[in-house]
C-alpha cells in the first residue's frame, strides 16, 4: 500500500507551512502596517525563499533516492543557516548601544546598482543604522528576534 503522508513529506509540509505563514506575516507587516524592510530584512527573506523552494520541491518530488533527498535537505539548510546568520546579525545590531550603531547607508538599491555583488553582501552584512531601529514588537520581541527564533526552530 502506498503511503502518501510519510515522515519526510510531513516534515517538508510543516517547513513549507511555516514559511508560508512567515511570508503572510511579511505581507501584513509591509502592506498593512506600512513597515519598509531594511537590507538585512530583505536578506532574511532570501533565506526564507530558498528554504521554501527546496521544501516545495521535496514535497512535490518526494524523492526515493537518498542522494536527491540529501541535496534537497542541504539546499533547505543553506537557506535556514543563511537566515539564522542574518537574523542573528540583525538582532545583534538592534542591541548595540546607541553610540555604537553604524550610520545609515545609502540603501540596498543604490548598492546593487553601483557595487559588485560581493561588496553588496559585505555592506549589507555590516549593517546600517536603519537595521538597528525597532519599528514594531510583540510582547517586547522585535521582528528580527521572531525571525531568529523561527530560523532556529527550522534548523
Amino acid at each position: 500500500m502506498l503511503k502518501i503522508l510519510t515522515y519526510r513529506t510531513l516534515n517538508a509540509l510543516l517547513v513549507l507551512l511555516t514559511i508560508i505563514a512567515s511570508l503572510v506575516a511579511i505581507l501584513f507587516f509591509q502592506n498593512y502596517l506600512q513597515l519598509d524592510p531594511c537590507p538585512l530584512c530583505i536578506f532574511q527573506r532570501i533565506g526564507l525563499w530558498v528554504m521554501g523552494v527546496f521544501a516545495f520541491l521535496a514535497l512535490i518530488i518526494n524523492p526515493r533516492k537518498f542522494a536527491i533527498r540529501i541535496l534537497l535537505w542541504l539546499g533547505a539548510m543553506v537557506g535556514a543557516v543563511w537566515g539564522l546568520f542574518v537574523a542573528g546579525r540583525h538582532v545583534w545590531l538592534q542591541h548595540l548601544p546607541a553610540d555604537e550603531v553604524p550610520a545609515c547607508g545609502p540603501g540596498l538599491n543604490y548598492w546593487v546598482e553601483t557595487l559588485p555583488i560581493l561588496q553588496v553582501f559585505q555592506e549589507v552584512l555590516k549593517g546600517s543604522g536603519e537595521c538597528a531601529v525597532i519599528d514594531w514588537s510583540l510582547f517586547g520581541v522585535s521582528i528580527p528576534e521572531m525571525t531568529l527564533l523561527m530560523f532556529a526552530f527550522l534548523v
